[in-house]
């Protein structure tokens, strides 16, 4: 019979220890320790208790723990040595019916790996759906991660040996992430449509209106009306748009805005906007399942565009709802000379209702998002969910230093007019004083040296400069800062100095009232509270210009890596995120009938 978290709670302490036994390869402790915390409020709870215990203990601890593990497809495996657990799992990735050349390589990663980082390579091979990565899975990022650096490796064994222990708990409790399934499943559905160039090869890139773009509104709308939304339609800019009517008694009822977009990068992950658009369409599915309704509309959206990746400009779908939509974006062209306007001809839109889309911020209560991470903090933290406090606002700027090329043998260090030592030295200070505050960032993203020459001291050198903060005050001190420093550069190395600002955005701080929604849900699933910046832009930054806003984060799998094939979330992840929104949409409306 499954565990309970009531048994556990309640059994004394050696049985309890029993009931945990197996979870972390030979090393009971861990759990063991983390029982001094009972009671348990949830398994995610229990999660992250052992998470904590095994992060405050020492490096001789934690690789302890790792070298207790078997190394993949090793000589334990051939030996049949495996714990029980490990040969379950290993055998669900198919490790035990390898092909001779798949174990030779194995093997040789194996050695390679060892002589490298001194411990076995530990990977949750059961995988972020739980039912296996494939072979050619595992191989790859077993070859990807010997890159890695020691310390970042040892992390990420970690990391790999919590997914491990996470999977191992919900076999022993007997639960799985239903919701998180469907919505994983949803993704993985999704990706199937892709743009050609990108689709032939394994890719995923869906840009605004091609043919992959409105298969994947087509099937928006075809899981929107299963799931069981009253309205769905596709409207004149191209998003997605399902509406879950209120309780009929609910009088003069005002509507909650939700979702995100389905456009991506090129060679894009699966998770990044779309993650913001399935959770909720889960959440609406439980409640018509359960012949449900709540006291206010719940309006989700998938964004059409938000990457500027066809045209040279992002936001469409959210602008069009705010009313920012500019005629003259109609007339750009993309790289295949393709208007705008002509691509909307196509799909059968039709650019004279774009002005009908603009939404009464007087009929909405606000704008909430759920959003994969797209960075390493929370995965660093092994923590599954994050609340965003501010969406940071940015200003970038294209700039070049112009000294003076000269032959690099003849002229002496204290006579040259170097561009390009400008550029690194205004890249260093960057670091430096970006580093002075609480989540400034800045970045030199383009580094060039027009025309360079081995043996040519660089006389021209173009940068670009990205500078972001969680609000505009704070930006703007790191602006004055930086552009006073690149002036003060040009001044002492002699060289000239051009700078043009491309691109400033607010910052758009989460109304308080909508991220304390965010907080209890979060807290009421038996997790901390953790609160972070977004340091990317999103739709709910256009929604914040008429309406409360409030974002959710969910861990991102891979050092949180985004914009990139390695992007991944894990179900059971995905699963807190729905319960979160799910208890904040309970909240909701147990505050506006008590009102």
């Amino acid at each position: 019979m499954p565990l309970t978290l009531d048994q556990l709670n309640a059994a004394p302490p050696a049985e309890a220890e029993q009931m945990l036994d197996g979870l972390f390869e030979h090393t009971p402790w861990i759990a063991n320790e983390a029982l001094a915390q009972r009671p348990f409020r949830s398994l995610a709870h229990l999660k992250h208790v052992m998470t904590e215990v095994l992060a405050k203990a020492d490096v001789d601890r934690q690789l302890a723990l790792i070298r207790a593990h078997p190394e993949l497809a090793g000589k334990a495996m051939v030996a049949n040595t495996l714990t029980a657990e490990s040969t379950h799992e290993q055998g669900k990735a198919g490790l035990t019916e390898c092909t001779p050349d798949e174990f030779a390589r194995i093997l040789q990663l194996n050695a390679d790996y060892n002589a490298k980082f001194g411990f076995p390579f530990i990977l949750a091979v059961r995988g972020p759906r739980g039912t296996g990565l494939s072979k050619a899975e595992i191989i790859d990022t077993f070859a990807r991660r010997l890159a890695h650096q020691p310390a970042f490796e040892r992390a990420e064994a970690l990391r790999n040996i919590h997914r491990i222990v996470e999977i191992r708990l919900a076999d022993k409790f007997g639960v799985a992430p239903a919701l998180g399934n469907d919505v994983w499943d949803w993704h993985a559905d999704l990706a199937q449509h892709s743009d050609p160039g990108f689709a032939e090869q394994g890719q995923l890139a869906v840009t605004y209106l091609t043919d992959a773009h409105r298969a994947c509104a087509a099937s928006l709308v075809q899981t929107m009306q299963g799931a069981g939304f009253d309205d769905v339609h596709i409207d004149a800019v191209g998003n997605v748009v399902g509406r879950y009517h209120a309780d009929r008694a609910a009088q003069g009822a005002k509507t909650l805005m939700t979702g995100s977009h389905f456009d991506t990068v090129r060679n894009a992950g699966r998770y990044d906007g779309r993650l913001g658009i399935f959770v909720p369409i889960a959440c609406v599915r439980e409640l018509a399942r359960a012949g449900r309704r709540l006291p206010f509309h719940f309006e989700v959206i998938g964004f059409a565009e938000e990457e500027g990746q066809r045209y040279k400009t992002s936001f469409l779908g959210s602008e069009a709802l705010i009313g920012e939509f500019q005629s003259a974006w109609l007339d750009q062209s993309d790289a295949d000379g393709v208007t705008m306007r002509q691509a909307m001809a196509h799909a059968g839109l039709r650019v004279e209702d774009i002005a009908s889309l603009q939404r009464n911020p007087a009929d909405y209560l606000g704008f909430i998002e759920v959003h994969i991470e797209q960075g390493p903090v929370l995965n660093e933290l092994n923590l599954p969910l994050g609340v965003v406090t501010s969406i940071n606002g940015s200003v970038r700027y294209a700039g070049e230093f112009i000294g003076q090329a000269s032959h690099a043998g003849t002229t002496p260090m204290n006579r040259r007019h170097d561009a390009a030592c400008a550029a690194a030295e205004l890249a260093l200070y960057l670091e430096e004083r970006a580093a002075q505050d609480a989540d400034s960032v800045a970045t030199m993203g383009i580094l060039q040296v027009p025309r360079g020459s081995t043996n040519v001291v660089p006389g021209r050198c173009a940068f670009t400069l990205d500078l972001r903060a969680p609000n505009d005050p704070q930006r703007d001190r790191l602006t004055a800062d930086v552009l006073a420093r690149a002036q003060q550069i040009a001044e002492r190395r002699g060289v000239g100095l051009a700078l043009e600002e491309t691109m400033r955005v607010s910052a758009a701080p989460s109304d308080p009232a909508w991220q304390q929604r965010w907080e209890r849900a979060v807290e009421s699933l038996g997790l901390p509270v953790f609160r972070l910046p977004s340091g990317a832009g999103h739709d709910a930054m256009t929604m914040h210009k008429v309406m409360p806003q409030a974002m959710l984060f969910v861990r991102g799998e891979n050092s949180g890596i985004s914009h990139n094939p390695l992007e991944s979330s894990n179900a059971e992840d995905i699963e807190l995120s729905v319960r979160a929104m799910q208890r904040l949409l309970d909240d909701l409306a147990r505050d506006l009938q008590a009102a």
